[in-house]
C-alpha cells in the first residue's frame, strides 16, 4: 500500500456519510434533512452504475491495474463492500429510527397498508382499479417464460406464485412503473409508498393463484457509456446507439426488503449472476430517492429559509441606466458568484442579449449539461434563426447527461447552429461563451469563463464562480480556444489561460513548486470538488515541507493527507456541505507566478488525472483587486474557525467541527455578506 495517498473510491465513499450526517443534523430542518437522506442514496446509485461497475469490469478481465495508493481492484471492491454495508446500516437506523418518527410527529406519515381502515382502502383500491393496475405487467418465469430482463435502477416486487390445483410453484416479477408518483399522497398528511398497495392486490394480476411470499427487489446496473469508436464518422449516432445498449449492460448491484426469504433471493442472485457480497438487505423502503417527494410538502416551516439570489451589484445598476451588459463588461470584467447572484439576470440575460443584438456578428459556446428547458438553448437558437453565426460544441458523453445532450444537439442543429461533438478521446468539460460584436470603432470578443454549466437549474443548487470580461488577451485566448476545439489545429500556448490536456498540469506543478521556494511565508489555497493525483499531491507534500501552509477546501474526493507527522504537517484539509452543492474551483497561491503579487485562478478543472490529462479544461486568472477581495472573502467564511465543516484528520478520519446548531454556516455567512454589498450598491447607486 501507498501510505502516503488515500484511496480515491473510499475517499467518496466518505464523502457520502458526510452528506448522511446533514440528515441528522438537529439544525437542518427536517424536510431538508430528508433531503440529504435522498441524496445520499442517490449519489450511491451513480458509485455502483460507474465506479463500482469500472473495478468489476478489471476483475472480469483480468485486469490487475493498481490505484495510486496501491490497492488492487479486488482489494479494493472488499473495502467498498464493507464500507457500503456501514453506511446502508447507518442510513436506514436515520430513516427508521429518525426522520420516520420526527416526520410522524410533523404530521408528515408514512403509512403500511396494515395500518389502514376500510375507507381508506376503499378510496386506494378504486384508485388502484382506475390508474395502476392498467399498467402493470406480472411476468411469471416458467418453461416458456425465460426471467424477465430487469432495468436500471427500477423498482420491482417479486412474488411467488402457488397453482393450488397443481402445487406447482412459480415466481413473477412485477415492474413499479414510473408513470405515477413512489408516494401515493392521502391528502391528509399520510403517503403510502405505492408498492404496499400493488403488493395488496397482488391476487388480481395472477387471478386463480395464491401469493405465498412477495417482497421488493432493485438491481443496479453498469451504466457508463463506453465509446469504442470515438473516430466514428457520426458521433452523435454512436452516443444514440451506446444509449440504447447501455440499458442492457450487465448487474452490478442487487437491493432487497430485509423480508425476502432466501429461496428468492437465490434465485435472483443467480439468475442476475450476482454474488452475494453484491446483496444488501434493506430494512423500511428501498430506494430512499422517494424521500425527494417529501421534500415537496407544502410545509415552509420544515425546510430552509430560502435566499433570493440578488442581482450582481454592477449589473443591478446597469439595469436601472437600462444598460445592456456588453457596455458594463466594456467599463470593468463582471465576476459572478452563483447562486447567491442570479443567473437570470447575468449570464442568461448576456446571451439574450446577445441574441436579440444586431451588432453581434458571432457566438460560441461549450455546452457539458444544459439541463431541460434551457433559456439558453432558446438563445441560441433565436441567434442563429436571425442569422448569426452561432457554434457550439456539445459534449455528448456528459455522463448521465448523454440522452439530454443528444436531444439538444438535434434542435440546435435544425436551427442551423453549428454543433461540433468534442474531441477524439477527450471530454470538453470547459465552460466557456465567446460573444463577437462589431463595436464600431472594432470588433470585440466578449467573453464568459466559469467553474459551472450553463444550467438554470443547476444554477440554483451549485455554488459556481465566473467572470464575464473583454479582456483582449483572454478574448484571444477563448478564440484560439475554439478554433483548437471546432477545427483542425495543433494545441497553441495561451497567453493569459491554463488549458487542459497540454497547458494546465506542468503549471500547476511550478506554481506549487514556485510557492515552496518561500517556506513558511507561502500559502496555497485550494477550493475543488476532488483532488486525487498523484503528481499534485507529491508537490503538495514537498511545499509543506518547505513550510508552505497550505489550506485544502473540498467538497468530496480527497486523497491527499493532511496533518501528518513527517509528510504533511503543514496541509490542512476541510469539506463544506451545506443546502448548495459546492462546485466551483478556485486556486490561490501567496507568491503567483513572479513572486511579488498573489494569483487567482477560477475554471473548471478539478485536480484530478481526468481533469489535467484526459479532459478539456480552462483555468482564467482573477487579476481586479475587487475580485480578489471577493474570493479572498469566499476564502475567509470558509476557513473560518467557527463555522460548520468536516476537518481531514491525520488518522484519515472526517470530523464535524464547528457549532453544534449548524450555524453560523460558510455558505450564510457568504449569501449575507452578498446580499449587503448588493444593498450598499444600490444605495450608492
Amino acid at each position: 500500500m501507498n501510505e502516503r495517498f488515500l484511496n480515491r473510491e473510499l475517499s467518496w465513499l466518505d464523502f457520502n456519510a458526510r452528506v448522511l450526517e446533514l440528515a441528522s443534523e438537529s439544525g437542518v430542518p427536517l424536510l431538508e434533512r430528508a433531503k440529504f437522506c435522498s441524496i445520499c442514496s442517490s449519489n450511491l446509485d451513480e458509485f455502483f452504475m460507474v465506479r463500482v461497475a469500472a473495478l468489476k469490469d478489471q476483475v472480469a478481465a483480468g485486469v490487475d491495474r493498481r490505484s495510486a495508493d496501491g490497492r488492487s481492484p479486488t482489494q479494493q471492491l472488499s473495502e467498498i463492500n464493507s464500507r457500503v454495508a456501514a453506511l446502508l446500516e447507518r442510513q436506514q437506523t436515520v430513516f427508521c429510527d429518525e426522520l420516520h418518527p420526527q416526520l410522524a410527529e410533523q404530521g408528515i406519515v408514512l403509512v403500511s397498508w396494515d395500518e389502514l381502515d376500510v375507507d381508506d382502502r376503499k378510496a386506494l383500491v378504486e384508485h388502484y382499479e382506475q390508474r395502476i393496475f392498467p399498467v402493470l405487467t406480472p411476468l411469471a418465469v416458467d418453461p416458456s417464460h425465460p426471467f424477465p430482463y430487469i432495468s436500471n435502477l427500477s423498482l420491482s416486487i417479486g412474488a411467488m406464485i402457488n397453482d393450488p390445483k397443481t402445487d406447482e410453484r412459480r415466481f413473477a416479477r412485477i415492474k413499479i412503473p414510473d408513470v405515477f408518483a413512489r408516494l401515493l399522497d392521502l391528502e391528509d398528511g399520510r403517503f403510502l409508498p405505492v408498492e404496499e398497495l400493488i403488493g395488496s392486490q397482488l391476487a388480481t394480476l395472477f387471478l386463480g393463484m395464491e401469493c405465498a411470499e412477495w417482497a421488493m427487489f432493485r438491481v443496479t446496473r453498469n451504466a457508463d457509456l463506453t465509446l469504442e469508436d470515438e473516430d466514428a464518422d457520426d458521433l452523435l449516432e454512436l452516443v444514440e446507439l451506446e444509449l440504447r445498449r447501455r440499458r442492457f449492460n450487465r448487474a452490478v448491484r442487487l437491493e432487497v426488503d430485509e423480508r425476502m426469504s432466501d429461496g428468492m433471493l437465490e434465485m435472483l442472485v443467480d439468475e442476475l449472476q450476482l454474488h452475494h457480497a453484491d446483496v444488501s438487505r434493506h430494512r423500511g423502503m428501498l430506494d430512499l430517492t422517494a424521500l425527494m417527494q417529501l421534500h415537496d410538502v407544502d410545509r415552509s416551516e420544515l425546510k430552509d429559509v430560502a435566499w433570493p439570489p440578488v442581482t450582481a451589484g454592477r449589473l443591478m445598476l446597469a439595469d436601472d441606466a437600462d444598460r445592456p451588459i456588453v457596455s458594463v463588461m466594456n467599463d470593468r470584467a463582471i465576476m459572478l458568484h452563483h447562486p447567491y447572484e442570479s443567473f437570470a439576470s447575468s449570464i442568461e440575460a448576456f446571451l439574450k442579449q446577445a441574441a436579440e443584438d444586431p451588432k453581434v456578428q458571432l457566438i460560441k459556446m461549450t455546452l457539458y449539461r444544459a439541463g431541460g428547458d434551457s433559456e439558453v438553448i432558446h438563445s441560441l437558437v433565436r441567434a442563429a434563426e436571425r442569422g448569426v453565426q452561432v457554434a457550439v460544441l456539445v459534449e455528448l458523453k456528459a455522463r448521465f447527461d448523454e440522452a439530454n445532450n443528444v436531444v439538444w444537439a438535434r434542435q440546435l442543429e435544425r436551427a442551423g447552429v453549428h454543433v461540433v461533438y468534442g474531441m477524439a478521446g477527450l471530454k470538453t468539460h470547459s465552460k466557456c461563451v465567446m460573444v463577437v460584436r462589431d463595436d464600431g470603432d472594432q470588433l470585440r470578443r466578449y467573453c464568459h469563463i466559469g467553474t459551472g454549466n450553463y444550467n438554470s437549474k443547476t444554477a440554483r443548487l451549485y455554488e459556481d464562480i465566473g467572470i464575464l470580461t473583454c479582456d483582449t488577451e483572454i478574448g484571444s485566448d477563448v478564440a484560439k480556444l475554439f478554433n483548437h476545439l471546432t477545427g483542425y489545429s495543433r494545441a497553441e500556448r495561451y497567453s493569459t489561460l491554463l488549458v487542459a490536456p497540454d497547458h494546465l498540469r506542468q503549471p500547476l506543478v511550478k506554481l506549487i513548486e514556485h510557492e515552496a521556494e518561500f517556506g513558511a511565508e507561502g500559502r496555497i489555497t485550494l477550493k475543488a470538488n476532488a483532488i486525487c493525483d498523484l503528481e499534485i499531491a507529491e508537490a503538495l507534500y514537498a511545499a509543506s515541507d518547505a513550510g508552505v501552509r497550505i489550506e485544502l477546501i473540498v467538497r468530496g474526493i480527497e486523497c491527499v493527507r493532511a496533518g501528518v507527522p513527517g509528510l504533511s504537517e503543514n496541509i490542512h484539509a476541510r469539506s463544506i456541505i451545506g443546502r448548495y452543492l459546492e462546485h466551483s474551483r478556485i486556486y490561490r497561491f501567496g507568491h503567483g507566478d513572479d513572486g511579488d503579487e498573489p494569483l487567482y485562478l477560477i475554471g473548471s478543472a478539478d485536480l484530478m488525472p481526468r481533469n489535467l490529462d484526459g479532459r478539456v479544461e480552462v483555468l482564467t486568472p482573477i487579476d481586479h483587486p475587487k475580485h480578489q477581495e471577493w474570493l479572498d472573502q469566499v476564502f475567509e467564511f470558509a476557513l473560518a474557525d467557527d463555522v460548520v465543516r468536516w476537518e481531514l484528520q491525520p488518522d484519515d478520519c472526517w470530523v464535524r467541527m464547528g457549532p453544534p446548531e449548524f450555524e453560523p454556516h460558510p455558505q450564510e455567512l457568504l449569501y449575507r455578506w452578498a446580499a449587503a454589498r448588493q444593498t450598499a450598491t444600490a444605495a450608492r447607486g
